[in-house]
């Protein structure tokens, strides 16, 4: 069996329990009084609040909405901002909501495309709407087969504009987002990409045993992990009403109690920030719970893992 391949079987057979209990000693942190803390990213030298601003909060805001959206973000100590141009028109809102803070934050976005060309275009139609000269994190946008990786990394693929593009300062590092455990691994395994985003959830952590093989690998190369899906509950159950969270293509959770288990099952782990899902409301509500987002104890995290495996996972290895 060739290397990558075994690598990759080995990384999808890890059982699910193995981080567990966390360990965040060796993880220096930052906090300012009344602000977000803050926690390194990866090699790259950079520090980012452990609450991170999803782009789609501010899709179909009015602008006024959006600048005051990312002022309310700024103040409570959010320095990361992700966003991607399939968030309908997130940045086009983002872009202007943000320039009076661009100097002081950290903001990532992504491409879907495969291809160098539609890659190269999309990249510099971002940068015109986030009204900016360059990106912080530019990634590879929801890589969710291994057709997916074939095509990246082509010749002609998409990674062909990310080195370019690196060389040419319009982006400073080069990351992916991904949801499925083996394009992830094989990901990791064709570049030495500085960041992850990937989805790690408590439930789908036990119940799919989804995402212990991907953070160990992460961590092994020292990348800085990114969270998504911590808020998700599961997917939406046939005939739901999903009017209050339309922006939402899963069902999240949204009582403060729910909230904030998933929020420390995630940031217990050794990842740098968590995005909530792109609902406003449930963003306000993750950072109104911020300063109460404490690593788990032992019968925290029994109490977690037994309600997880209750649930049905949104994702599974």
């Amino acid at each position: 069996m060739k290397r990558r391949k075994f690598i990759i079987s080995a990384a999808c057979a890890a059982p699910g329990l193995t981080l567990f209990p966390p360990d965040l000693s060796g993880m220096r942190t930052e906090r300012q009084p009344g602000k977000l803390e803050k926690r390194p990213l990866g090699k790259t030298g950079e520090m980012l609040s452990v609450i991170g601003f999803g782009g789609i909060v501010v899709m179909n805001s009015t602008p006024a909405e959006a600048a005051a959206d990312a002022e309310r973000a700024i103040n409570a100590g959010v320095n990361y901002f992700d966003v991607a141009p399939s968030y309908g028109n997130a940045e086009i809102r983002l872009g202007p909501a943000l320039e009076p803070w661009r100097k002081g934050v950290f903001l990532a976005c992504k491409t879907g495309m495969r291809t160098r060309d539609e890659a190269r275009k999309e990249l510099e139609q971002s940068l015109i709407h986030l009204r900016t000269d360059h990106f912080d994190l530019y990634q590879h946008h929801a890589v969710t087969t291994m057709e997916d990786v074939e095509k990246i990394f082509a010749p002609g693929g998409a990674h062909e504009t990310f080195l370019k593009a690196r060389e040419e300062g319009m982006v400073r590092f080069l990351g992916f987002s991904a949801h499925l455990v083996e394009a992830a691994v094989a990901m990791m395994e064709r570049y030495d990409f500085d960041t992850i985003l990937f989805p790690f959830n408590h439930t789908a952590w036990y119940a799919g045993n989804f995402g212990p093989q991907v953070m160990a690998r992460a961590q092994e190369k020292g990348m800085g992990i990114l969270a998504l899906k911590a808020m998700a509950r599961g997917p939406w159950k046939e005939g739901a009403d999903r009017s209050a969270h339309p922006k939402c293509w899963y069902e999240p959770v949204s009582e403060p109690d729910d909230i904030l288990m998933g929020l420390r099952f995630t940031l217990s782990h050794p990842v740098t920030a968590a995005i909530p899902p792109g609902d406003e409301n449930l963003f306000r509500k993750a950072l109104s719970l911020s300063e109460r987002i404490k690593p788990l104890n032992s019968e925290d995290l029994e109490s977690i893992r037994e309600m997880a495996l209750r649930g049905t996972p949104l994702f599974s290895a």
